[in-house]
């Protein structure tokens, strides 16, 4: 994948993309959170968390020319991007597509991954937004350990808790591996599982170092599974 995602951009516009939906939309998460984006969800994803809330999005999309969605993209008139999935990864080609728009326009551009891919191929400025999995999710043994030494100031680490048992697992990455993270810490409640509210009790008790975030979007637009 290394070599795909240093492709020049000059061929890399003719890579096809296998694309879920391209919407605008107000970012939800981490420290964007409230700011308008333009969303780029991609096709395909290798993991199957049990509380996944586009599992539509593992199979269903279109494929699009590279070039021709970077011009889709910029005509939303907004210089942020989120590219998500699925699993953005998978595809090899969003990487030049997501540099171009950073290097070549000056957007403000961030990818959300599962974790479970080498976080390595994805260049500054890009900002890379990693979900580190929780036993909850069913998927922890999935995760690539080495993502937390890839991390560069600017990046964001997303644990997504379930319950009590998420909750000391995540406690225990923040006060080890996770203790020196140059980036954002971010928690948040697996939505109608757990009530944000006792989280936030819990990082309160332990005085955790971590921002206690929503799902911004699900506030806005409950019940809306697409182009939100």
């Amino acid at each position: 994948m290394k070599a795909a995602a240093d492709e020049p951009w000059e061929r890399a516009r003719t890579r096809r993309l296998r694309v879920a939906e391209v919407f605008l939309s107000i970012q939800g998460e981490g420290s964007r959170a409230g700011l308008p984006t333009v969303f780029l969800r991609l096709t395909g994803c290798g993991l199957r968390c049990r509380w996944c809330d586009t599992a539509w999005a593992f199979t269903e999309g279109s494929w699009r020319v590279a070039g021709e969605l970077a011009a889709e993209l910029q005509g939303f008139g907004v210089s942020r991007l989120c590219a998500t999935g699925g699993e953005p990864l998978l595809q090899p080609a969003v990487v030049p597509l997501l540099r171009h728009l950073a290097d070549d326009h000056g957007w403000d551009v961030a990818l959300e991954t599962g974790g479970d891919q080498d976080i390595s191929v994805v260049p500054p400025p890009i900002v890379r937004i990693v979900d580190i999995k929780l036993p909850g999710s069913g998927m922890a043994t999935r995760m690539d350990p080495e993502n937390v030494a890839r991390l560069r100031p600017g990046d964001e680490v997303k644990l997504i808790v379930a319950d009590r048992r998420d909750y000391e697992r995540a406690r225990e990455l923040i006060r080890g591996p996770l203790a020196r993270c140059p980036g954002h810490v971010l928690l948040g409640a697996v939505h109608g599982e757990l009530d944000a509210g006792r989280l936030a009790d819990w990082v309160l008790e332990d005085r955790l170092p971590a921002r206690v975030q929503f799902q911004l979007h699900k506030l806005l637009w409950p019940g809306k599974e697409r182009g939100a």
